[in-house]
């Protein structure tokens, strides 16, 4: 078999980084599994456990992108603002998702995991924005937003 040059490869880790983000804002990262990923990008499961051994490792790979895409949904223009798009991205089942995702690995032991950044990027823009202000608003939006979750069923 020859060789993959270093562009292929890179464009196949992308493909699957992409796929594994849609899935993950879609049908959640419990459900995600090498065989959904196979599925939809016709790259076998080894394959694609070659550049992932660690299923934990999309969520590293994917941390700034998810962050941003979270981030892109909220207004930072007056706190009163960013309380009305938080409640908007709420509605929001692909931005929703970014905090169920939080919320379910908020108890992992997995050191990988426990390094994930997502959520404080938010309150680092909210900071930058509106000083000590913007981190207790953003701290009180995923308090509420915990619960919401938990009444609707939506995390385990």
């Amino acid at each position: 078999m020859a060789k993959r040059s270093r562009v292929e490869t890179e464009l196949t880790v992308n493909q699957i980084l992409d796929e594994a983000f849609k899935q993950i804002l879609t049908i959640g990262f419990e459900a995600m599994s090498y065989t959904t990923l196979s599925a939809a990008t016709g790259i076998s499961r080894t394959g694609i456990s070659h550049h992932f051994p660690r299923k934990t490792e999309f969520l590293v790979r994917l941390d700034q992108r998810i962050g941003q895409f979270f981030i892109e949904g909220l207004d930072f223009s007056s706190l009163e603002v960013l309380e009305q798009s938080w409640g908007e991205v709420m509605q929001q089942p692909d931005r929703k998702a970014v905090l169920q995702l939080f919320f379910s690995l908020c108890a992992s032991t997995d050191q990988n995991i426990k390094k994930l950044n997502s959520l404080n990027v938010v309150s680092e823009v909210a900071m930058s924005h509106f000083a000590e202000k913007g981190r207790q608003c953003v701290e009180q939006l995923i308090g509420s937003s915990a619960l919401v979750l938990l009444q609707d069923g939506s995390v385990d």
